[in-house]
């Protein structure tokens, strides 16, 4: 027995870490202006900062919750908490200030948010840089190789802050 508490352990580390891989994608505003249907693919979203409009085809489109990671004094253009929530979605503040932000404490932080919420979730920052780099962490965490949790971010919007990312993976 005591051999297969941790063989379940690995294959949940396993399980996750495949379903890590596949389930979020960066998508461009202009790209989900231009064509809402792409978020009904889609458990996992990231972009950069969503308007009213878009927020309202969140919604439409089954999204239960909006994951801001944008710190306080980042200028949204609207009072966003307000607009999701006046949109039908729940509002959550992850701050993430820039590269020294991308952190495994807050990588997990991410990840038990997204533990609690029920329902897909659209992530943002400013341009989808901070899910990525946090995406790429927390499968670093789970046991993804440097290039396998690099992918992973990408996939989430990881560009210019992949050194940050690679740095943080190596000083583990």
């Amino acid at each position: 027995m005591k051999h297969v508490i941790p063989l379940i352990l690995l294959l949940f580390a396993i399980l996750g870490y495949a379903v890590a891989e596949d389930a979020f994608t960066a998508i461009s505003i202009d790209d989900l202006r231009a064509n809402p249907s792409l978020l009904e693919t889609h458990r996992y979203v990231s972009t950069g900062q969503p308007d009213e409009d878009l927020l309202v085809q969140v919604k439409s489109a089954g999204y239960a919750a909006v994951i801001d990671l944008r710190t306080a004094a980042e200028d949204r253009g609207m009072d966003e908490p307000v607009a999701v929530e006046g949109a039908g979605l729940t509002y959550y503040s992850l701050p993430i200030a820039g590269g020294k932000g991308v952190t495994f404490d807050n990588a997990r932080a991410l990840d038990a948010l997204l533990a609690e919420i029920d329902g897909p979730v659209f992530l943002h920052c400013r341009s989808g840089n901070r899910v990525g780099g946090l995406l790429a962490l927390s499968a670093s965490a789970r046991g993804a190789s440097e290039e396998d949790a690099l992918v992973i971010g990408r996939k989430a919007g990881l560009t210019s802050l992949e050194a940050v990312v690679k740095e943080r993976i190596s000083e583990r």
